[in-house]
């Protein structure tokens, strides 16, 4: 019996010695969703959105390892801009935080791959502590160009919907400003000579 326990935990060994390892970090970035995700030890961790390569320059697909880390970082090529925990993947790209947080979620980069600084701050740690086990994945496309038109018409459209909605609102009775001009609800202002006399503390006055 004890021979038989000792075969079944050399077998176990085996196997788990040629199972496939799950220990890794998988950080993916998605171009067409302008999304980056994170996933430790094969179970999902993070979902962010990002900002890769905007017109005219690119963010290259492929798998990556962290080359270098830096904490504090700026580019000598682009005006010395801030990239605050940059993990540099492939010579001069990499994903680190960026301060124009209103652009995440859309292309805007030089080729970075531009994340909040909090989520950068969150990625740069967990890399940090486990760089050899890091892989970095790109893929996808930049969004089409005319998605990103059709989301402008819409805008426009919601615009001019509001502004016909406002012309068409029943207008307030004229009244007499406080600064002495004549104005409706529109702020239309209207000929001030066909105004009426009206009675003040220096006597009749009016409009010349």
């Amino acid at each position: 019996m004890p021979r038989f326990a000792v075969v079944l935990a050399a077998v176990a060994a085996l196997v788990g010695g040629l199972a496939p390892a799950q220990a890794d970090i998988v950080v993916t970035v998605d171009k067409s969703a302008q999304r980056l995700s994170v996933t430790v030890d094969g179970a999902p961790r993070y979902q962010w959105p990002v900002s890769t390569a905007r017109m005219g320059y690119r963010t290259p697909n492929g798998s990556y390892k962290p080359q270098r880390l830096e904490r504090k970082w700026f580019s000598r090529k682009y005006d010395w801009s801030p990239m605050p925990f940059s993990i540099f993947f492939n010579e001069g790209y990499a994903i680190h935080g960026s301060y124009e947080i209103s652009h995440l979620g859309r292309p805007a980069s030089h080729g970075c791959i531009r994340l909040h600084p909090n989520n950068a701050a969150l990625l740069f740690a967990l890399v940090k502590e486990r760089v050899g086990d890091t892989t970095i994945v790109v893929t996808g496309d930049r969004p089409e160009p005319a998605a990103r038109s059709r989301a402008r018409e819409e805008d426009r459209d919601e615009r001019l919907r509001v502004h016909r909605v406002r012309e068409t609102a029943p207008r307030q009775q004229t009244s007499f400003g406080a600064a002495g001009s004549w104005h409706n609800s529109d702020s239309e202002r209207q000929d001030p000579r066909g105004a009426p006399n009206f009675q003040s503390s220096f006597g009749d006055y009016r409009w010349r």
